[in-house]
């Protein structure tokens, strides 16, 4: 058949098109530094840290390892935030950047229009708005340490070498400024239970929503695998990377020890682009003195210890978070405003940006799956919160006393935190949250009424929440687990946790030894056995044996007899479980959710109610259902042999993204043993074939308080975020070998491994 002749319409976008497509090209020519970076030692990189006329009161130390971990040693506190700035801001002064742009909404200013309706969202959700309330309300010693902080950072942007990223995004050197930090404290603390609410408000009003809402409140879950390219997706991807959404923590008592010294262990999960979202730092100043992994932009150190205590956190999954049906208040109830989006290559847009008591209107974002409800969004991360003093304090603190009382005014993101003092162990719940009386139990969305705001009245904080010390089995483990797990009668926290896999496959690894080494401690971080896909395999595979005439492709599923659950990258069984569970679970979803999205595909659903289903199904359903899977699966299963031929961990710069010449930004792909809820968490959605790892376990840290010089850490990369240098994923062999960097207390032993030395001097 012959083509019709293309409309003026289509002539003119299709121009329009190609002219956008060239300003793209010629824009990109001046990047080439970063599509082809050339290689730069580590001696290279410090030589290019500025070193001379800097504004500190007196010279301060840096001893450097081969991986680029600094030890700051400093006269005065002033001069030890000025001077951590300046590293966070040489070694991830890109990386600080780009999040202060996605904190601040300003994503189209690198990517053009493609980022319009990301940052018409980000707006919305304003990660700064409680900032200046929050800066005036600092203590005195916090802000000198955040100013001196923020004056590290941009002395290193803007006088330090150019990033090779710089011309590829356009980026200038503009300065940070202490409300930018808090904003990107913010985007660090997003909720997680958002992803939970956008698959949730994708299905909201559907024929059979409150079958779903109620199955999801049964099994304790609503997030599903952030996967895909539609429009909600694009922010759960976003924040699912870049917040503190999962992470595994064990501490061991004094009596469980073979050093008789409580120990500690926290590995966080988040995104596994490069560079890395964490940072390793030590350091040294009258009130400080201590290591840890701290975010790159941010004065704190997250996970880490001092001479006295060490602390690790996961994330509680509280419901820092309220959605409010407001379509039916009246318009005087509004306030609106519009900002301006600028974009690259292109010319600057308007939107409108609404409130309402009940919180920012998200419903206006194309990105939230509203449905034509009008909803307004209320956050903790609102309220004037200070976690920066909270952490600030926390690196202080001398026993688990002092501890639990710096968290006091600690927010978002809410956190489980476990801590080892040199007596003791102990865990403490801290997050601000409201005072409820309970979770509706019909949708996730509650009316606009006085009743309902009523609880945002009255926050409780980690003085009023739930903490424990001194187990009478000497062992804490947190997974993001539900409370109730693990104290009687929490008051409402949330209802979105993970599964309880990983924190019995933890309790158990260590309850299993009387006494235990630090070696047993941090196994703790790369096992990936999961017990409960070893039952659910082993029931699907009864009921297949009971299959009239026999089950289908015996060889196959004789791989899954007497699997333990172990994800290996040479498991074969866990490669015919993933694939078999990923073509028989939505044969069991109801009409128009089979897609492999939606809360109906986290792992908590899968557990509770795969089998269920599929014995409430007629015999001959259930018996077509089960052949009908097991006949799909066994084409992957002949074309692949192991888990780790299919699961790839991919070394990969978050510029991977990046249209065209992402690929350019791939440094490695690897098997990657794991699943979605083994200890060691390498997450993925339904399985087909070959895919990447893209959220998981990514940063490692454990400790024995016997030993001051006893820390030991992995990133998953590196720590320099300078493309082409020999620190940019060094790491990556330690990390897949499960090893690790020393990062010492003692002065002798920091002189003796620490051997690079820079200096750097006041102005005069």
């Amino acid at each position: 058949m012959r083509r019709g002749r293309r409309s003026p319409e289509r002539r003119a976008l299709k121009g329009l098109s190609l002219r956008a497509l060239l300003l793209a090209l010629l824009a990109l020519l001046p990047g080439c530094a970063a599509l082809f970076p050339p290689d730069v030692s580590v001696e290279r990189r410090l030589a290019a840290l500025p070193r001379h006329d800097l504004a500190l009161e007196r010279p301060v130390t840096i001893r450097w390892n081969a991986h680029l971990i600094p030890w700051i040693e400093a006269e005065t506190d002033g001069d030890l935030a000025f001077a951590l700035g300046l590293v966070h801001g040489h070694l991830r002064g890109a990386q600080i950047q780009l999040m202060r742009l996605v904190a601040r909404g300003r994503l189209s200013e690198v990517g053009g229009f493609l980022g319009r309706d990301v940052d018409h969202a980000l707006r919305i959700l304003d990660f700064g708005r409680a900032a200046p309330e929050i800066e005036r309300n600092f203590p005195p010693e916090t802000r000198a340490f955040a100013e001196r902080f923020v004056a590290g950072i941009n002395h290193a942007i803007t006088r330090g070498p150019r990033v090779p990223e710089a011309t590829l995004l356009g980026l200038a050197r503009e300065p940070v400024t202490v409300a930018d930090m808090l904003a990107v404290g913010r985007l660090a603390g997003t909720d997680i239970n958002w992803l939970s609410y956008f698959s949730l408000l994708a299905e909201r009003g559907q024929p059979g929503f409150a079958e779903l809402y109620r199955r999801t409140l049964e099994a304790g879950t609503g997030m599903a695998p952030v996967e895909g390219g539609d429009r909600a997706a694009v922010l759960g991807q976003l924040f699912a990377g870049l917040s503190r959404s999962g992470s595994n923590a064990v501490a061991v008592a004094p009596e469980r020890s073979a050093s008789g010294a409580a120990m500690l262990a926290s590995d966080p999960h988040l995104g596994l682009n490069l560079p890395n979202l964490w940072l390793v730092a030590g350091m040294r100043s009258p009130s400080f003195h201590a290591v840890g992994m701290m975010v790159p932009g941010l004065p704190i150190i997250g996970v880490g210890r001092n001479r006295d205590v060490a602390w690790g956190g996961t994330n509680l999954r509280a419901a820092s978070s309220d959605l409010f049906d407001v379509s039916r208040l009246p318009p005087e109830a509004f306030r609106e405003r519009e900002v301006e989006l600028r974009q690259r290559l292109w010319f600057p847009v308007r939107r409108r940006v609404r409130e309402t008591e009940y919180g920012p209107v998200v419903s206006d974002a194309t990105l939230v799956p509203a449905r034509g409800a009008a909803l307004s969004l209320r956050w903790a991360g609102h309220e004037p919160t200070d976690e920066i003093t909270a952490l600030l304090g926390a690196a202080r603190a001398r026993d688990g006393a002092s501890f639990r009382d710096a968290f006091r005014n600690f927010g978002v993101s809410p956190q489980n935190m476990i801590w080892a003092d040199r007596a003791s162990i102990g865990r403490l719940t801290a997050a601000v949250l409201p005072d409820r009386p309970g979770f509706p139990t019909d949708d996730p969305v509650l009316p606009a009424m006085r009743e309902t705001l009523a609880p945002w009245t009255r926050l409780r904080d980690a003085a009023s929440l739930p903490h424990q010390e001194r187990p009478c089995d000497g062992i804490l483990a947190s997974a993001n687990e539900n409370p109730a797990t693990w104290t009687r009668d929490p008051p409402p926290i949330g209802t979105f946790f993970s599964d309880s896999d990983r924190v019995d496959r933890l309790r158990a690894m260590l309850v299993s030894r009387p006494r235990l080494t630090l070696d047993d401690v941090a196994a703790t971080q790369t096992d990936t056995r999961s017990p409960k896909a070893a039952e659910l395999a082993a029931g699907l595979l009864r009921r297949l044996e009971a299959l009239p005439g026999g089950p289908p492709e015996p060889a196959l599923l004789a791989d899954l007899r007497h699997w333990d659950g172990d994800y290996r990258e040479d498991s074969r069984a866990a490669l015919v479980f993933e694939l078999l569970l990923g073509r028989l679970v939505p044969r069991l979803l109801p009409e128009g959710r089979t897609g492999g999205r939606g809360p109906e595909t986290g792992w908590n659903f899968l557990t509770a109610f795969t089998l269920r289903d599929l014995d409430a199904m007629p015999p001959a359903r259930r018996e077509a259902v089960l052949r009908e899977a097991v006949a799909e699966a066994a084409g992957p299963a002949r074309e692949f042999r192991t888990w780790g031929e299919v699961h790839r961990l991919r070394a990969a710069h978050w510029l991977v993204n990046l249209p065209v010449i992402g690929d350019r930004f791939i440094y490695g792909t690897y098997p990657a043993a794991g699943s979605r809820e083994t200890p060691m968490k390498t997450g993925h959605g339904f399985v087909s074939g070959v895919h990447n790892v893209t959220f998981g376990s990514m940063a490692r840290f454990a400790t024995d308080m016997a030993d001051p010089d006893s820390s030991r850490f992995t990133l998953f990369g590196g720590q320099d975020g300078w493309l082409g240098s020999a620190a940019f994923a060094d790491q990556i062999p330690l990390w897949r070998e499960r090893r690790h960097v020393r990062v010492p207390l003692r002065p002798e032993t920091i002189a003796a491994e620490y051997t690079l030395v820079t200096r750097l001097q006041p102005g005069r």
